[in-house]
């Protein structure tokens, strides 16, 4: 019989050390690397939907008066239009309730599941447009199809940017919320400038009559490559996420005991969703209905001030990390308030410089406010209930200010008769917004709320 040697206290603990280092080992090989991804790849799962999202919202607005003119026919061009953008606002509508539906399945399963879901619901809406067959087709099917769509897409968006930066800034550090969570929007711009890029690239390779017959239908068609990558990256994520939902549904409790929250992260957002839509959605029509310029100096224009925008984004979301988020919303409001009026005077000299020149200046007011906003609204709610929060008064607030911009500045301009009325319209909304500003509490350096 084998005699145990004897071991002295010393023995046994370094035994236990090194069973206890071993086990530690096994732990953290077993982990799955993906559960704790690195910040490229938390960016690319990120913003894949918001580059997919916004391609789509940026096509349908360059290409509404050939979608006006398809979908909804008028012996006026500017009804056809007004009809146009009227079914583009009429997806916001939508919008609040996937806010609930999405922001419920990101606090009460995953953000990743949440996300997965939403582009799912996005590319299919986005491929059918560029499929379905035009009123002289099959008559009024067209347009309530084409509602229904919009619709869809209202849903899936609802919950897509909102649940996206919530993802991004839980998953950075305290010192980079700013900047990982501007990466949503730097997805959203991405979108946008690849919707405007694909548009200028058919003007120069395709005859004005095709583009106005058929071709108008090839960006949305292509959109299902975006939508394909996302999936993939989205669905690794969902497999691998630990979550752990809180107690309570998340909905009342946002509605009921946050609502002073909701109404600030409204009101700050207004001229973001005011912004966005007039710089980078409707000037395209502006340029060309209002200050004759050809649609493909338009396009080009609009290209490369998104080009701009992703930089200034990400520069404003880590600036924002430095010297807190309240500075550099003020300034962007106060400039959007004093040079709105200048910029669009300068647009009417209708030169290619010209009108670069004014974009340019949008663009870079709107990238300094834009970039500081997504951090800014989710560290305004506690964890349990951050999607659904966002959710619900980002979306919201594109529902009345967002998407019915180029329809209100389409109308303005109708009723006053002025082409002036886009600019007042931006002045209002700064002033606005900077007087929610204010109200906010400075969360740049404060720890997320649990």
């Amino acid at each position: 019989m084998a005699r145990t040697p004897h071991r002295t206290p010393r023995d046994v603990l370094r035994g236990v050390n090194s069973e206890s280092r071993r086990s530690s080992r096994a732990l953290k090989a077993s982990e799955p690397k993906s559960f704790a991804p690195s910040s490229r790849r938390l960016v690319a799962a990120g913003l894949v939907g918001n580059v997919l999202e916004w391609y789509d919202f940026s096509i349908y607005g360059y290409f509404a008066a050939m979608v006006g003119e398809t979908f909804f026919p008028s012996h006026n061009p500017t009804t056809s239009l007004i009809a146009a953008f009227g079914v583009f606002s009429a997806g916001f509508i939508t919008r609040p309730l996937g806010a609930l539906l999405f922001g419920y399945i990101g606090d009460r399963h995953s953000r990743e599941r949440s996300l997965t879901l939403s582009i799912v619901a996005m590319a299919i809406p986005t491929c059918v447009t560029g499929l379905l067959p035009g009123y002289a087709t099959i008559g009024l099917a067209a347009p309530v199809i084409m509602v229904a769509l919009r619709l869809i897409q209202g849903l899936s968006a609802g919950g897509e940017y909102t649940t996206s930066i919530v993802f991004l800034i839980e998953r950075s550090g305290q010192a980079r919320r700013g900047f990982m969570g501007s990466f949503g929007l730097f997805g959203s711009i991405a979108g946008g400038m690849l919707g405007s890029a694909l548009g200028a690239a058919l003007t120069f390779v395709m005859p004005q009559e095709q583009i106005y017959a058929w071709g108008w239908r090839l960006p949305f068609i292509f959109g299902l490559a975006p939508a394909f990558v996302g999936v993939m990256i989205r669905r690794e994520l969902a497999q691998l996420a630990d979550y752990e939902p809180p107690s309570r549904t998340p909905i009342g409790r946002v509605l009921v005991n946050h609502w002073r929250a909701i109404i600030k992260v409204f009101g700050f957002e207004i001229l973001e969703g005011v912004g966005f839509y007039t710089t980078f959605i409707y000037l395209t029509t502006y340029f060309t209905r209002v200050a004759q310029v050809p649609q493909r100096n338009a396009l080009t224009v609009n290209t490369l001030c998104m080009g701009l925008v992703l930089l200034i984004i990400p520069a404003s979301g880590a600036l924002s990390d430095r010297i807190g988020r309240k500075p550099l919303l003020l300034a962007a409001a106060a400039a959007m308030a004093l040079f709105a009026w200048p910029l669009f005077r300068l647009m009417h000299r209708a030169s290619f410089g010209a009108v670069l020149a004014a974009e340019l200046s949008l663009a870079l007011i709107i990238g300094l406010y834009e970039g500081t906003a997504p951090a800014t609204a989710a560290e305004a709610f506690p964890m349990g209930i951050r999607a659904t929060g966002v959710a619900v008064a980002f979306n919201s607030c594109m529902t009345l200010f967002g998407g019915t911009t180029p329809m209100a500045a389409t109308y303005l301009i109708a009723l006053t008769g002025s082409s002036m009325a886009p600019a007042g319209y931006l002045i209002v909304a700064a002033v606005i917004a900077a007087g929610f500003v204010l109200s906010l509490g400075e969360t740049g350096k404060a720890p997320l709320a649990s």
